[in-house]
């Protein structure tokens, strides 16, 4: 007798229980996965609904079904100011999870390129999300590590399907993870100390800069000038998405970890921002706030054993001078004098020479993600 085959089905995501299906899949689907750090289930209801970015992407979800029971998830985005900034007709798919068959993998993608194609799109890309702080990037090195909490997790076969159905390399981001309480290298504290006499430099306070709203809002003009250009693919942030990210980073981001440099007359130069390490709170959460998630959250808030390094970048008038050396050695005494054992960095793409800082001090790579490319003509 010819073993039955599922028979499976897509189904767009309308109605609030759909979306419910949607967010609560990957806990079903990595419930015995040791590394995956899930997400809070109300900050993707807001991902997927309210965030600001939504105010010019248009999007689509779809949930890969076999009978009653969800066996994978997509969806699809298109941000016209991306394809403007590049002159491109990109589409791109991002909250990409699937059981380990790949006729789930091909329905779920060919429903997001069909889209693709009928929006006049001639490439599709990802995983990616809206714009460039989301969770981005396929895991293709470092299955056995937890991610830090921005960061995507997937399983191997995943990289196997898509490869097989057309898609191909767009780019590599890397991730390193160094012994944080080693200090800084002689070389590069002198380089630091004649910068900041050079130039009059000293470290500010973010303290202050966290109760002033138009001084943080200053900070993420300054983010969205360092990075227009240095960044692949970034795409520069609309105020309203200024005041969004705002509101969810401050409240992590303080002097114990973090530094930013400012020049005599108080103007922002350079800055260097880490988190604590929330994936394990996360994991403790399992996706929900109540009744203990945000007591573990709280905990892992205060916990600088581990450090996620963020952000880092410099004004662009400050690019090219080095003065990342002076946030950098700044950064490295904190996490002595703390007891910080450890730092992860964040995704940095691979051609940027930026990432060859880390090979200052003693590292190892941590995990390697991959965006993906398919041409839809």
């Amino acid at each position: 007798m010819p073993e039955n085959k599922p028979c499976y089905r897509i189904v767009e995501v309308r109605t609030r229980k759909e979306l419910k299906q949607f967010i609560k899949f990957p806990d079903e689907l990595y419930r015995n996965c040791p590394q995956y750090v899930p997400p809070l289930h109300v900050d993707q209801v807001e991902s997927l609904t309210k965030d600001p970015a939504l105010d010019y992407c248009t999007h689509k979800m779809w949930l890969a079904m076999d009978g009653k029971k969800v066996v994978g998830r997509i969806c699809g985005m298109i941000n016209p100011r991306y394809n403007e900034l590049y002159s491109k007709k990109r589409a791109r798919f991002g909250w990409f999870d699937t059981v380990n068959d790949i006729e789930v993998a091909r329905l779920l993608l060919e429903t997001a390129e069909a889209w693709a194609k009928e929006n006049g799109m001639t490439e599709v890309h990802g995983p990616l999300y809206y714009n460039t702080l989301g969770k981005q990037g396929m895991l293709v090195e470092g299955y056995e590590n937890i991610p830090p909490f921005n960061c995507l997790y997937n399983y191997p076969y995943y990289n196997d399907f898509v490869t097989s159905l057309g898609y191909e390399k767009e780019c590599d981001w890397l991730q390193y993870k160094m012994i944080s309480n080693q200090g800084c290298p002689d070389k590069m504290t002198r380089i630091a100390g004649m910068l900041k006499e050079r130039y009059n430099l000293h470290e500010g306070c973010l303290a202050k800069l966290k109760k002033d709203k138009a001084l943080v809002k200053y900070f993420f003009k300054v983010y969205n000038e360092s990075f227009v250009s240095a960044v692949y693919n970034f795409i520069p942030f609309t105020d309203k998405e200024i005041e969004h990210e705002a509101k969810v980073c401050m409240p992590f981001i303080n002097d114990k970890v973090s530094s930013i440099v400012l020049d005599e007359e108080n103007k922002l130069v350079a800055f260097g921002i880490a988190f604590p390490f929330m994936s394990k709170a996360l994991q403790k959460a399992k996706g929900k706030l109540f009744p203990f998630g945000w007591f573990h959250l709280l905990k892992a808030m205060h916990n600088y054993e581990t450090v996620d390094l963020m952000l880092n970048g410099a004004v662009p008038q400050w690019q090219n001078k080095g003065v990342s050396a002076i946030f950098h050695c700044s950064m490295a005494d904190k996490y002595k004098k703390r007891g910080t054992v450890w730092a992860i960095s964040n995704p940095q793409i691979e051609t940027n020479g930026a990432v060859n800082v880390w090979g200052k001090y003693d590292h190892e790579l941590y995990m390697r993600r991959r965006c993906y490319v398919k041409s839809l003509v």
